[in-house]
């Protein structure tokens, strides 16, 4: 009996161990509920005197072994060489195959925290044109190489010169960070979020495709601002119809703002290609992430960060007599940081749009991609494709053809490495993911 005794608490002590270094290391599944209840119930103050007084040596060891990795990835300047390659499992048990190229860009370093505009300038984005992916540095250093290379060891990367650090410092801005990259019609677009004598604000600068130099000009000013420093930029750009482009901006933590419509915060516009005019397309936005055009449908899909919790994926059909609002700041499926909680739940039952999905806890969510069965690596199904910052995963959702009903999901877990930008190649059939944390470029391929 005491041998049984000793065991079960052995046990006990032994999950409870492995349980909380996982929590003060930061490398759990933050959608495990498990954890995250045991992580509600433990300080952070004491999580972090933990991590740093008995758990110092697994600690120090994992510090080093992220170090040991930066250094590679200095040492090897623009060479982009593979790292990593290995098959993983999705929840529903499919084989994929990841391959990680390193970019030679910032690391991200969460230990700074969420607000931290230093983090501000680590996300990077990347777009495929023909044969070759051109991606950005949060920074504006901007890199190319051949898509082919994603079948070598090492992707060749180029940078190419711009022109970003010098307008913004002709014009007296100062950079807070690039939130989107887009190509079409020979043209380059990029949203830069910046600080000037007004305030901070988010504008689309463009340049002639040039695979040399880029030279950027104003596009479309939206003479917003607001007074300090936020994640809540929004900043995609997606293509549209009728020569437009649409341009996703967030409320940008400024009150009531997003219902109004007087102002761009909140919102989703189109913008004409040749004069730059533009018209509402949709309200009530918090901060949308993710952006997606369906030509064959017509339909807008954005995702969008919710507070706490309440994480929306969006669907616009524009199968309305007026402008659509999906709610914010007056619906959430998400909770107020301060914790008093005064949002609808309802989003219909108020005459908002509801979300075709939303996450509580939280994933972080980010960009979002539909394939229909038309491009889709799977014939038979219609799959929106969701990357996450949080969660570390890209979420796979089978959805009807009308995108009014969710049929199955999946999820693809890759640990610590958050999510920032996905794009689907139909040639090669692979998915090739922007990983911010270390950071580099994915690889995915199903492997069934």
């Amino acid at each position: 009996m005491k041998k049984k005794i000793f065991f079960t608490l052995g046990g006990v002590f032994l999950i409870f161990f492995i349980t909380f270094w996982i929590i003060v290391s930061g490398g759990y599944d933050r959608q495990n509920k498990m954890i995250l209840f045991i992580k509600k119930i433990i300080p952070s103050h004491l999580a972090r005197k933990v991590r740093d007084t008995v758990f110092i040596i697994p600690n120090l060891k994992e510090r080093n072994k992220v170090l040991s990795l930066q250094v590679e990835k200095y040492e090897q300047g623009l060479q982009g060489k593979l790292f990593k390659e290995e098959i993983i499992k999705s929840n529903n048990k499919k084989n994929f195959t990841i391959k990680e190229f390193f970019l030679p860009f910032p690391r991200l370093d969460l230990r700074l925290g969420w607000a931290a505009t230093e983090n501000s300038k680590r996300a990077h984005y990347l777009e495929i044109i023909d044969n070759k992916v051109l991606v950005i540095s949060g920074l504006g250093k901007t890199i190319f190489f051949q898509k082919q290379n994603i079948n070598k060891k090492q992707l060749d990367q180029i940078e190419i010169k711009n022109n970003i650090n010098n307008f913004l410092k002709n014009k007296d801005y100062e950079l807070i960070g690039i939130r989107d990259l887009f190509v079409e019609d020979d043209y380059v677009y990029i949203s830069i979020q910046h600080k000037d004598a007004n305030g901070f604000t988010i504008n689309v600068y463009r340049a002639k495709l040039n695979f040399e130099e880029l030279d950027f000009k104003p596009f479309f000013i939206t003479n917003e601002y607001w007074p300090g420093y936020n994640v809540f930029s929004g900043g995609r750009i997606e293509t549209y119809k009728d020569n437009k482009i649409l341009f996703s901006i967030g409320f940008s933590a400024i009150k009531s703002v997003a219902q109004n419509k007087d102002s761009l915060l909140g919102k989703i516009i189109a913008i004409d290609k040749q004069t730059s005019d533009y018209e509402l397309i949709s309200i009530g936005h918090r901060n949308p992430q993710g952006l997606f055009f369906d030509r064959e449908s017509g339909a807008i899909i954005n995702t969008e960060h919710g507070p706490k919790g309440g994480d929306e994926i969006n669907v616009n059909l524009k199968h309305f007599d007026e402008i659509p609002n999906f709610g914010w700041d007056i619906a959430s499926y998400g909770v107020p940081y301060s914790g008093k909680d005064n949002f609808k739940k309802s989003h219909s039952k108020y005459g908002f749009v509801e979300p075709l999905k939303q996450y509580t806890p939280s994933i972080g969510i980010s960009e979002v991609l539909y394939l229909s069965k038309r491009k889709n690596l799977d014939k038979t199904k219609n799959n929106l494709y969701v990357s996450s910052l949080r969660a570390g995963s890209i979420y796979i959702i089978e959805i009807d053809s009308g995108l009014s009903k969710i049929i199955a999901e999946d999820r693809i877990f890759f640990s610590e490495e958050r999510i920032r930008d996905i794009e689907f190649d139909e040639e090669l059939g692979v998915f090739f993911i922007l990983f911010e944390t270390t950071p580099s470029i994915g690889i995915l391929y199903s492997k069934n």
